[in-house]
């Protein structure tokens, strides 16, 4: 009988230690947006030499999407190329082959668009870096976050961003910014209060040539 409740203890401290561990994704998910209106396809050569740096970051089983930001970007219709990266080592380099010669054909052909919907773009990132079920998740912008909606379109919603850093990436000036630089200002700083009052982290990098740390590896 001793032995029996000894067996029946050990079972469920068993049954315990199961039930406690760790099943947090250790995995990465990063989504791209990259701004097309305007003069700031002139920058896209630049949004590909980070594309190139993260696809040599990222690790097998990592996810990674790129999205344009066009008129309406609350669509899987503007994402150009997305992929959830085999856990073979071999065969993850050859998806991240494919993904840059994708990236390669829009850069070539990018078409501009004349709306910037910068909230469209985040709600389908944060929808689809969800469904990743990424540990760590990213939604970097590239863009000067100038966002122009088309009349009609609806972006007064509150951002759920729990878990996730969103980080802008070269954010330049526009004429009335260099005239004015409180607009510049303001801009950056409306854009961290509202990624901060949905529960993210909200950070700015200018210098593309200091990148490492970008995922914070």
């Amino acid at each position: 009988m001793r032995d029996l409740k000894r067996y029946f203890l050990v079972f469920i401290l068993a049954f315990f230690i199961a039930g406690c561990a760790d099943t947090t994704s250790r995995s990465t998910g990063v989504y791209m947006l990259i701004d097309t209106s305007g003069t700031y396809t002139k920058e896209i050569e630049k949004a590909h030499v980070i594309i190139k740096y993260l696809l040599g970051t990222l690790q097998p089983g990592d996810a990674f999407a790129v999205a344009r930001i066009d008129t309406g970007s609350f669509s899987e219709k503007d994402i150009i190329q997305k992929v959830r990266f085999d856990t073979r080592p071999s065969v993850a380099n050859q998806q991240k082959r494919v993904f840059d010669t994708e990236i390669n054909k829009f850069v070539e052909g990018v078409k501009g668009s004349r709306y910037t919907d910068i909230t469209g773009g985040m709600l389908q990132a944060i929808e689809y870096l969800n469904e990743a079920g990424a540990g760590k998740k990213y939604i970097l912008i590239f863009s000067d976050m100038q966002e122009e909606l088309k009349k009609g379109y609806v972006r007064d919603i509150a951002f759920q961003l729990e878990g996730y850093k969103v980080i802008a990436l070269n954010v330049t000036k526009l004429r009335t910014d260099i005239v004015d630089p409180r607009i510049y200002m303001d801009r950056l700083e409306d854009w961290r209060a509202r990624v901060e009052s949905g529960g993210g982290q909200w950070g700015v990098i200018n210098d593309l040539e200091h990148l490492e740390g970008l995922l914070g590896r």
